[in-house]
């Protein structure tokens, strides 16, 4: 590998590296599976050396890239055959300080409204930003919005 493209490759893993974990495990729903995933979506960067126009370009071609990958995931025979260990065994997702019964609510809505939900909320991205990421249209993504702000309401109610 030469300087240059190790020096923007560890500058990327510094940059996004936290934001394709959460997307990945918000995805799967499993650590170990968005490590593997992040770890993928990174090797993928290092074999297509692609030129980027801007760092909005960069980051949406990132999170595409996640996206893609958690779903060939997600849709493997391996993952399809395997059954998951007992939540017991697994305990739930990582929990943060103040947020973990908003993000366990989050994690518990169908895939694609908990897609959209975490890239709004969390990654701070535009509808059409997301749209493009997901590769939905924008009314779908506002709907998907729509939706999922309905769900957590009804999940974070008392």
């Amino acid at each position: 590998m030469q300087a240059n493209n190790r020096y923007e490759a560890e500058r990327l893993v510094e940059e996004y590296a936290d934001m394709i974990y959460r997307l990945a495990l918000i995805r799967t729903k499993s650590p170990h599976d968005a490590e593997d995933i992040m770890q993928e979506v990174f090797l993928r960067y290092l074999k297509a050396h692609p030129v980027f126009e801007s760092s909005e370009h960069e980051k949406a071609w990132l999170i595409r890239v996640t996206v893609n990958r958690a779903n060939s995931f997600l849709s493997s025979a391996w993952n399809r055959r395997t059954l998951p260990f007992d939540e017991a065994v697994l305990g739930e997702l990582p929990e943060e300080e103040d947020g973990s019964a908003v993000l366990n609510a989050v994690a518990s809505l169908p895939l694609a409204m908990r897609t959209a939900i975490h890239l709004h909320y969390f990654e701070q991205m535009t509808v059409k930003e997301i749209s493009s990421a997901m590769g939905k249209s924008e009314s779908a993504v506002k709907s998907l919005l729509f939706r999922g702000r309905q769900c957590l309401k009804e999940l974070l109610e008392p």
